[in-house]
């Protein structure tokens, strides 16, 4: 039992002592509160055991709930590794040209002309070294007052847009899919990327196997053959200008790599 006094005044404990009648038949089982002023060794004492349980180091956990957090920290790092590409917006400048034919007063179909065009130019450059792949044109920004051409009759618009765009970097865990086999490693594809070597130096314990369907078998019995979804990491980049397209020297050696 607690009392509490007005404020400024001392806060008296009292100790609750619990028994019961000894004779049943002589009355019924009433319970007799004993009260008293409790003692200040006891309190004392509570004190310390409260400090010991606030201070006193946890117990170690068991090798089962160990191993539990351990999964838990490995399925969070598979998680976050499981990165295919990085995507970029950028803002570009382009000129687009539209032929006569395609010339409309009305807005919308001039407008519509000059998209069709900007992804028509997009898709047969496929990339650049600066932007990387470009993937998708998200907003056409501004488009600028024509200029024709005295020759043709063509009229050039000079526009801005944005696109997404995926460029491979130094470092970065990527997953793709197995495309041909080699006797000294295999290539890669992965999205827009469909250069990339993994040699057979960097892959981890994999020894290459001939045949009908040639593949690399690990000692652990794990393939990599046709098809095959594999995360790596890019070792190396290379941009290669008359291809206009990147090569990538791709490696095994890290936590998680390998294949999915």
């Amino acid at each position: 039992m607690k009392r509490l006094k007005s404020r400024g005044q001392a806060v008296q404990f009292t100790q609750h002592v619990l028994s019961f009648n000894p004779n049943p038949a002589s009355s019924p089982k009433t319970p007799i509160i004993i009260t008293q002023p409790c003692p200040s060794f006891l309190l004392l004492g509570i004190f310390l055991l409260l400090l010991a349980q606030i201070f006193s180091p946890s117990p170690s956990p068991s090798p089962s709930r160990r191993r539990r957090r351990r999964r838990r920290r490995i399925r969070h790092y598979r998680h976050q590794q499981n990165i295919k590409m990085v995507f970029l917006e950028v803002e570009m400048p382009w000129n687009v040209l539209i032929s006569p034919d395609q010339l409309s007063p009305k807005g919308l179909l001039l407008q519509k002309a000059i998209i069709v065009r900007l992804l028509e130019d997009i898709a047969n450059r496929k990339a650049s070294k600066e932007h990387g792949y470009y993937i998708a044109v998200t907003a056409l920004n501004s488009i600028d007052e024509g200029k024709v051409r005295e020759l043709t009759g063509d009229v050039l618009f000079p526009v801005t847009f944005s696109c997404l765009t995926q460029k491979p970097t130094k470092g970065e865990i990527l997953v793709g899919s197995v495309d041909k086999i080699l006797k000294h490693g295999i290539f890669l594809k992965s999205g827009p990327i469909d250069s990339i070597f993994l040699s057979e130096k960097m892959m981890r314990d994999y020894k290459y196997v001939a045949g009908e369907n040639p593949m690399f078998l690990s000692e652990k019995h794990s393939k990599l053959e046709k098809d095959t979804v594999v995360r790596f990491k890019v070792l190396g980049l290379k941009w290669l200008e008359a291809d206009r397209q990147f090569q990538l020297l791709a490696t095994l050696a890290g936590d998680f790599l390998g294949p999915i």
